[in-house]
């Protein structure tokens, strides 16, 4: 199955039990582009990208408020003691600051035990799978380990409002996602990958610690501290590693893709998700899309997906599904996971 074989990890003991994914109120439409790049312009992007209208947070609304509602209503749904939450796993490209760790500002807001362990996770489109990895593996460590992950990004707040590649793709989202620890709970199978070789293509180049000068030539004049897209590598990497990833974790957790249910991808851009469906032969039907009403939301777009587009059938069925995130960092992670209709599969719209 070539080198994605050597990321493969095993996780057994722990299960899914809710997942809740939260949405700022505003809603912006295609119209609102149109000053900016005219309505052929407009028009163009979302013939390929596909997003009609996305939300934005205000200016003083960040991830971490869209991840605490989130956590609020899924700890409420369940009725955990919050004391008994032994990590919090917050993944995000838009923490609250620099330092210290949003995790550690969320351990409180929600009101967690000293005892929990509370650490921030720097990954975007990747990272509610590879999140996802980190906290069943930590929750099955104890007889009684709950974990919650805390996954969303603010992307709008980083985009440069004159780029059209960016500007009228991003939205903003946040979610919380319970695991808990279950003897019973059928293995969970995770395959990884990076090539840090395109980390460029994707970047926000200024406003840490070094100063990038080697950009890709494509990247042109662009104000450096905002977010550049390489849109063409970008979907030549995708379509390189992405069905190889699919075809490896289904062959690692004995199935095959026709036993899969479900196909959650990160949500990139629809033309690209359909002719991935297409160039790996899935059933359309088991590749749910939501791009259009919400944009590409980065790490938090498969929670999104789990509570909109797949909920019916999570919420009513016991199925194998396989998430796959790809992009940013050129880090890709995919996993089949046996949801067992979870408890709480809600959105705060």
């Amino acid at each position: 199955m070539g080198d994605l074989a050597q990321g493969y990890r095993r996780v057994a003991g722990a299960r899914i039990s809710g997942v809740v994914a939260c949405v700022p109120p505003r809603k912006v439409t295609n119209e609102h582009f149109v000053p900016a790049f005219g309505e052929a312009g407009v028009a163009e992007v979302t013939k390929v990208v596909g997003v009609l209208e996305r939300r934005w947070t205000d200016a003083s609304q960040t991830t971490a408020d869209l991840c605490f509602l989130a956590a609020e209503r899924l700890l409420g749904q369940l009725q955990w003691d919050r004391a008994s939450v032994s990590a919090l796993i917050f993944v995000s490209q838009t923490p609250d600051y620099r330092l210290p760790a949003t995790a550690c500002e969320l351990q409180a807001r929600l009101g967690l035990g000293s005892a929990c362990a509370a650490f921030d996770i720097n990954l975007g489109c990747s990272g509610y799978t590879y999140g996802l990895w980190l906290a069943m593996t930590l929750a099955a460590q104890a007889s009684n380990g709950r974990v919650l992950l805390l996954v969303g990004d603010t992307i709008s707040k980083t985009v440069d409002p004159n780029d059209r590649a960016t500007a009228t793709v991003f939205g903003d989202a946040g979610s919380a996602t319970a695991i808990e620890a279950d003897a019973n709970a059928p293995a969970a199978h995770f395959v990884f990958g990076s090539d840090g070789n395109g980390s460029r293509r994707l970047i926000i180049p200024e406003g840490c610690s070094r100063v990038d000068t080697e950009l890709p030539e494509s990247f042109g004049q662009r104000d450096r501290q905002k977010l550049f897209m390489d849109g063409p590598e970008i979907f030549n990497f995708t379509l390189r590693v992405v069905p190889q990833c699919v075809q490896e974790v289904c062959f690692k957790s004995g199935r095959t893709p026709d036993e899969i249910a479900l196909f959650l991808f990160h949500q990139a851009n629809a033309f690209m998700l359909r002719h991935l469906a297409k160039k790996m032969k899935l059933d359309p039907a088991k590749v749910p899309l939501n791009i259009e009403r919400f944009g590409n939301v980065s790490s938090a777009s498969i929670p999104l997906l789990i509570v909109t587009s797949a909920a019916e059938r999570i919420r009513s069925e016991s199925l194998p599904v396989l998430m796959a995130g790809f992009g940013v960092g050129f880090s890709w992670c995919s996993a089949v996971v046996e949801f067992s209709q979870p408890r709480v599969v809600e959105l705060i719209d």
